[in-house]
């Protein structure tokens, strides 16, 4: 677990502008204010990183339930606004209520898909959304009543385990940039075209070049360079779109309950708590893992103040159109990459979803990024969270067979839905729903291990001390 850094624990500090001498040894990074010159650009590759993530769920489900391209805009940008509200609150928060006050994201989460699609498919054209916005907002309940005790089981969440979580987070996310850097759309005749793979290998190169020749600065903003000169490089071969610009409205606020008023169903509520579990564990894995990254320590009150603020998200969204939220992984790539730690900057990135989402034209302009420049730049993310969970299980004691035989069948658990998405198909929904992660499915594995040969049982002083010790 990352041991408090030296210095006060909270409480915001400023840095002067780069060039200047920046040391502020009673600061804690994360509560750094940067100076605008340095916040922006910081800021600004969180917007990237998130945005197709953002945009995902309503997108597809929207296409679901046959929305219309008025309705389906405006289905985005509450997804877009619901996102800014909730980082924002999760980054500064409330003191002792809500917010983890970690550079945090929250938006609503591509693992809510396939259960929203199963409850449209249910249900006829125009109820698809009560349904769902019901099920919604019970998850929501459902995730403030149950949030606390995540908090307090925290200390079945040693190195061990959280670094295998954190590696599997970095893994089982792969397959995302990947399929970006194919095209993005599988349906797409021209899917894993070589155009598409030159373009994400080009992007790929330029973040690789800026890492290894770029100084202070520039080095920090590798992953937008990398992003923008991929999107520049695009623009000639006609895999910019520019359309969306086009065709976008300048201001579209959210109507509360445009989809009508929810309903209740109880086949829908139960799918959908079942999934607010799996995204608890999820966002509880994705604030240890900052906690690591950020060298401030993760405690049980924090993650409880941020499974709040994934509560009230998820019951305030569906009001205006959000849908479950919970954290989002490649942000965390961003801060382990950049290095970059300051929960401000993330609150900026917040603030740039609202007015994206109030103004969908800017929005758009956003999107023009191609998604194989995405594709590009997301294997340095995905896969720097993976490192920082392998350097997390470094420090974890796998000189002990135990603990190696943890990582391993953890890890296989984890790795199975990626290598066999049917594996679990002739199980039941609820497990399906479970196991099917293979982030919660390696999280629910490694801590029932880690009860198994750590806390259950009699074992010699001796061997429980050594145990202890490797595991803490």
């Amino acid at each position: 677990m990352a041991q408090p850094a030296q210095g006060p624990a909270e409480g915001p500090c400023s840095t002067p502008p780069v060039g200047d001498d920046a040391s502020t040894p009673d600061c804690h990074p994360v509560d750094e204010k940067l100076h605008p010159s340095r916040l922006v650009p910081a800021a600004l590759q969180h917007i990237a990183a998130m945005y197709a993530g953002v945009v995902t769920p309503p997108l597809i489900i929207g296409q679901a339930c046959g929305l219309d391209t008025v309705a389906q805009t405006r289905l985005i940008a509450a997804g877009l606004l619901i996102a800014g509200l909730a980082t924002i609150l999760q980054t500064i928060g409330v003191k002792g209520f809500v917010g983890n006050r970690l550079p945090f994201v929250n938006a609503a989460s591509s693992a809510g898909i396939a259960p929203i699609l199963a409850i449209a498919e249910t249900n006829a054209k125009g109820d698809q959304l009560p349904a769902i916005y019901g099920a919604v907002m019970v998850a929501g309940v459902f995730c403030l009543a149950v949030g606390p005790f995540f908090g307090k089981l925290l200390r079945f969440f040693p190195p061990l385990v959280t670094g295998v979580v954190i590696t599997l987070i970095g893994v089982t996310l792969m397959p995302v940039p990947v399929k970006w850097a194919q095209g993005g759309d599988d349906t797409d005749p021209a899917f894993g075209d070589m155009k598409y793979l030159a373009l994400a290998a080009f992007t790929l190169v330029v973040i690789l070049m800026f890492q290894r020749f770029g100084r202070g600065f520039l080095k920090q903003v590798a992953l937008l360079a990398g992003m923008f000169i991929g999107t520049l490089a695009a623009i000639p071969y006609g895999m910019a779109d520019f359309t969306a610009v086009q065709s976008a409205p300048l201001a579209a606020l959210p109507t509360p309950f445009a989809a009508g008023t929810p309903v209740f169903q109880p086949a829908a509520i139960l799918s959908l708590c079942i999934v607010m579990l799996v995204l608890m564990t999820e966002s509880a894995a994705g604030m240890l893992a900052l906690g690591e990254i950020c060298e401030r320590k993760t405690d049980g009150r924090t993650i409880t103040r941020g499974l709040r603020t994934d509560g009230i998200a998820t019951l305030v969204g569906p009001v205006f159109g959000g849908f479950p939220t919970s954290a989002f992984a490649q942000n965390v790539g961003v801060v382990s990459l950049t290095r970059v730690r300051s929960r401000y900057v993330v609150a900026v990135a917040g603030a740039t979803l609202i007015v994206l989402g109030a103004f969908p034209v800017l929005g758009a302009v956003v999107n023009v990024v191609p998604m194989p420049v995405l594709g590009g730049a997301g294997i340095v993310l995905f896969g720097s969270i993976a490192v920082s969970g392998i350097r997390t299980l470094s420090e974890a004691g796998l000189d002990d067979s135990s603990n190696i035989i943890l990582v391993a069948v953890s890890l296989g658990a984890g790795i199975i839905p990626l290598a066999a998405p049917t594996f679990y198909a002739q199980f039941p929904a609820w497990a399906q729903t479970v196991l099917g992660s293979g982030i919660s499915a390696g999280a629910l594995v490694a801590v029932t291990l880690n009860l198994f040969f750590h806390h259950l049982g009699t074992r010699s002083s001796a061997q429980s001390a050594a145990a202890a010790l490797k595991s803490s």
